[in-house]
């Protein structure tokens, strides 16, 4: 019995060191700091897959735009330079006007109203995405958008001429309705952007704003809850074909915790962000009437011309997250 033992025992030793050895390690590109709650979620995610496979399929995480800058990170992985990856889908919306579903000015401007309005698009967003080589796994949103400024603004006329910080097709829309001036620029790029006066404004939510500590560029924030944008992770298509079923399901179940888990944290996370923005010296407060009416009606017309873009798959979800 004493041998037997030993022999399993050195068994189990070979078996568990062949599985390092053929351990498949995966790159993951990211665009938003370590110390983001998306990049902390998805470094959860992977430890999670790890644990999954028993170690089979290692997934390492690179955030901060280290490994492709944002604006890459969805072609490396379409084309398998990284086997997943996540991104802004939004900031797609001109490939496919669908991947602008979640940043159409006062369509959802809550959690509860941005995951009914995903639940009506995620079965068509997934089509979508599988039809470009990638399979999706899960989606964290944004705290509600805000606006930035260093001035007072009270209506519309007060933004004319300001330089923009545009991340998507929905920012650059609004600085066209506005008469403000769109500088395409990434995340990890807003810091010194702003701090050379690249750009002067932007859209977003308190979250980047901590992360990129705007109060030492920036002196304002109107909490207009514009929309809620969501970050997606995907694979590549081969990629995850390649994979046994064991890794498949250990994906597709530490997707569904993380994307839980993600949304439970920026709930926690939403106020605390704009409570650090005041306390760093901004001023954080809710539009003016008129300048909310105004950004509505952008909204309207932003609303309509998407639904003219996204033809009758986008009509099919605005119905059904109205419908709810």
């Amino acid at each position: 019995m004493k041998h037997f033992s030993r022999l399993m025992a050195a068994t189990a030793l070979v078996a568990v060191s062949a599985n390092a050895a053929f351990a498949e390690k995966w790159d993951m590109p990211m665009a938003y700091p370590a110390t983001n709650f998306h990049s902390e979620n998805a470094a959860a995610f992977a430890k999670c897959v790890g644990e999954g496979t028993g170690g089979a399929l290692e997934i390492v995480t690179h955030a901060g735009g280290s490994l492709f800058g944002g604006n890459d990170i969805k072609r490396a992985v379409q084309t398998g330079q990284a086997p997943i990856g996540e991104r802004l889908l939004s900031a797609h919306a001109n490939e496919n006007p669908l991947y602008g579903i979640d940043s159409i000015p006062f369509l959802a401007t809550s959690f509860d109203a941005s995951e009914k309005l995903w639940a009506a698009a995620s079965d068509k967003l997934k089509a979508a995405l599988d039809a470009e080589n990638l399979v999706y796994v899960y989606a964290v949103p944004w705290p509600a958008q805000g606006l930035y400024m260093k001035k007072d603004v009270n209506s519309v006329a007060d933004l004319k001429g300001v330089k923009f910080r545009s991340y998507n097709a929905a920012t650059a829309r609004i600085a066209e309705l506005a008469g403000m001036a769109p500088v395409q620029i990434e995340a990890a790029e807003l810091s010194q952007a702003l701090a050379t006066g690249v750009v002067e404004s932007f859209i977003s939510s308190g979250a980047t704003g901590v992360d990129s500590k705007v109060w030492e560029q920036l002196t304002h924030f109107y909490d207009v809850q514009a929309w809620l944008p969501r970050n997606v992770v995907f694979v590549n298509k081969d990629a995850w074909t390649a994979l046994d079923d064991a890794s498949r399901t250990a994906i597709t179940t530490c997707g569904e915790t993380a994307a839980a888990d993600g949304l439970a944290k920026v709930k926690e996370l939403s106020g605390g962000y704009l409570k650090t923005l005041e306390e760093n010296g901004m001023k954080v407060s809710p539009p003016s009437e008129q300048l909310a009416k105004e950004l509505e009606g952008f909204g309207q017309t932003m609303t309509d011309e998407w639904l003219k873009s996204a033809g009758d798959d986008g009509k099919a979800i605005i119905e059904a997250y109205r419908a709810n």
